[in-house]
């Protein structure tokens, strides 16, 4: 599905504060309630939106450690079998197939380091897993969430 610039407008405003009223929303970008809700409906049929979340800061619920794995695969590995091998792990935010010299990059959030060491190793631990590379984050500079629009 393709945006158009009150579409944009709309998942813009939402993306900045999800709990917006649709009056709210309408105000904003020049459309009654009634029909930012319309539109809000249709992106969410169409899948544009795939859903509404709350974001909470890790710290706070006490993973104040954070940082990259790079996983190094032996054989053929599948993106499926990485998937299953790290879905079980609750430190892992994000992964994703990657070009370049590893075959994966896991985002780790933990309590602290001995927690992401744990789980490194749980990682490292897995038999498609050749090496593994770790990189600890010291000050986040950017957070953008998924699905930011550009201008």
């Amino acid at each position: 599905m393709q945006l158009d610039q009150l579409d944009r407008l709309i998942v813009g405003a939402l993306l900045e504060d999800g709990r917006a009223t649709f009056a709210q929303i309408g105000q904003r970008v020049g459309l009654s309630a009634p029909a930012v809700k319309r539109r809000v409906d249709r992106l969410v049929a169409s899948g544009a939106i795939t859903g509404f979340t709350v974001r909470v800061d890790p710290a706070v619920v006490g993973w104040s450690t954070e940082g990259y794995v790079s996983i190094y695969c032996q054989g053929s590995t599948t993106p499926g079998e990485i998937l299953a091998a790290v879905d079980r792990l609750p430190e892992v935010v994000s992964a994703s197939t990657v070009t370049g010299e590893a075959d994966a990059i896991l985002h780790i959030h933990a309590a602290d380091i001995r927690h992401f060491e744990q789980v490194v190793e749980r990682i490292a631990g897995e038999p498609f897993v050749a090496r593994t590379r770790s990189e600890l984050v010291l000050s986040p500079l950017v957070r953008r969430e998924q699905g930011s629009l550009p201008d």
